[in-house]
């Protein structure tokens, strides 16, 4: 044997490791983003008053990601953004920091302040900055399907067991984890989840293990399940619209067969586990009575979507101010509505929660913030969505990364139909935030594209 191959013998374990501690470093950066998703598993007692509010352990690792990220910037003063996203990113803070100054209490509407910058500014910024490839992309959207089917689980448990929240006189709504307090808060993972397993599954990368495509439909047709028994109908209508979104630009090739499978797999799932009860029933059927003969709940929320109208009037440039919808409430809400909702069931006694906003994120934004932070906000988004199609009709002519694409999509299709239905609040708003973080990166990411391997590639 030559003295060069006794040299190079030692070489493969060394290699090895080398080439362990290079993917160690590489997914170092994403771990405090994956601990963010994860972390939502995490009962919801498991929160801590702050003088902000209630600190759940996914927003302090939201913290974490933020403070990593920032330290990242300072040491390697890397590219900084394009100027299309640090307009998207900029622009809510000076709508957010006007909100508050001009609020007649500017000192409670400074956790308003912090929360509107966690969801909508922080986390995404971090993320954008965060996020390497479309490996990464994947891996996070893969954390949301992950977290989706565990809570969908305990959620079917829950209604399967007549454990979970009050609904009807009977417990079996899912909730999860997150309890009565944050109802939506199961429907709203499972729906991130759902529609994320959809477009991986549509149009798996060139290197994806054959399991991937088979897996990522069975698990979307599985959280149908949850979904279901959410019963949650603003959920339903944003996720069935998120999945429209997702199928209409995947192409009717993929989408025609995916659909028809995905169809009989869950009117098998939802029927076996018994979800087409009359409970059910009488959900699906109100979706179209809300105008002729709307229950208690529907009649509270057009009181209250009335009242967010006529603080928004004699505030209309600017709001009332963060955290001020509250203190306006009563002065423009019609004798009609309730003094509060009624929550028990998941582990909790019954109590009375008093309405705190109007369910809806785009009235709470003119209330709170006026014409200029609802513009701000309903425009960046329309950004994000131009920019975003326009590069997945790119990536799809390159065959490059359009799982990605269509998950970034359907994500931001769903959170803008939702919020017609539904505001910020919750452990798990922080969900919102990652969302839009995948949905910036895949829409704004400078310079570079993404490609078959995951990695990137000079535009």
């Amino acid at each position: 044997m030559s003295a060069g191959a006794v040299a190079a013998a030692p070489a493969g374990p060394w290699c090895a490791a080398d080439r362990a501690r290079t993917a160690a470093r590489h997914g170092a950066p994403l771990l405090p983003a994956l601990a963010t998703v994860l972390l939502l598993c995490a009962p919801a007692d498991a929160a801590r008053d702050t003088p902000l509010g209630a600190l759940t352990p996914a927003d302090a690792a939201s913290a974490v990601l933020v403070a990593v990220c920032g330290l990242r910037l300072l040491r390697h003063r890397p590219r900084p953004l394009g100027r299309t996203a640090a307009l998207v990113l900029g622009a809510p803070v000076a709508a957010l920091a006007l909100a508050t100054v001009t609020s007649a209490d500017p000192a409670a509407s400074l956790p308003g302040l912090v929360r509107h910058l966690q969801v909508f500014v922080l986390v995404p910024a971090a993320l954008l900055l965060t996020l390497r490839d479309a490996r990464d992309f994947r891996v996070l959207a893969g954390a949301l399907v992950l977290l989706a089917l565990v809570q969908g689980a305990i959620g079917v448990h829950q209604y399967l067991t007549a454990t979970g929240a009050s609904y009807m006189g009977r417990e079996v709504r899912a909730v999860g984890t997150f309890g009565p307090l944050d109802v939506m808060g199961m429907a709203t993972a499972v729906g991130y989840g759902l529609t994320a397993a959809l477009a991986l599954g549509l149009a798996p990368g060139p290197r994806a293990p054959r399991w991937q495509r088979p897996a990522a439909l069975a698990s979307a047709a599985v959280l149908t399940v949850p979904l279901a028994v959410s019963f949650s109908r603003g959920a339903w209508i944003a996720t069935a619209a998120a999945g429209a979104a997702v199928l209409l630009t995947a192409g009717a090739r993929v989408a025609v067969p995916a659909l028809a499978v995905l169809t009989a797999t869950a009117v098998v799932l939802v029927g076996g586990a018994g979800t087409g009860s009359d409970l059910l029933g009488e959900r699906v059927a109100s979706i179209g009575a809300v105008s002729d003969a709307p229950d208690r709940s529907v009649t509270d929320r057009y009181a209250l979507w009335a009242a967010a109208a006529g603080i928004w009037r004699d505030h209309p440039l600017t709001g009332a101010g963060l955290k001020q919808f509250p203190a306006e409430r009563d002065g423009h809400a019609s004798l009609g509505l309730s003094s509060g909702g009624d929550t028990a069931g998941a582990g909790v006694a019954f109590r009375r929660e008093p309405l705190l906003s109007p369910h809806n994120l785009y009235l709470l934004a003119l209330s709170e913030q006026g014409l200029i932070g609802a513009t701000v906000l309903v425009g960046g988004w329309a950004v994000l969505l131009v920019c975003g199609v326009r590069r997945l009709r790119a990536a799809r002519r390159a065959r490059r990364a359009t799982d990605c694409g269509l998950a970034a999509t359907g994500l931001l299709v769903r959170q803008a139909v939702d919020f017609l239905s539904a505001d910020i609040g919750g452990p798990s708003t922080v969900l919102t935030a990652v969302a839009l973080g995948l949905v910036g990166w895949w829409a704004l990411a400078p310079g570079r594209w993404p490609v078959p391997g995951g990695g990137t590639a000079a535009r």
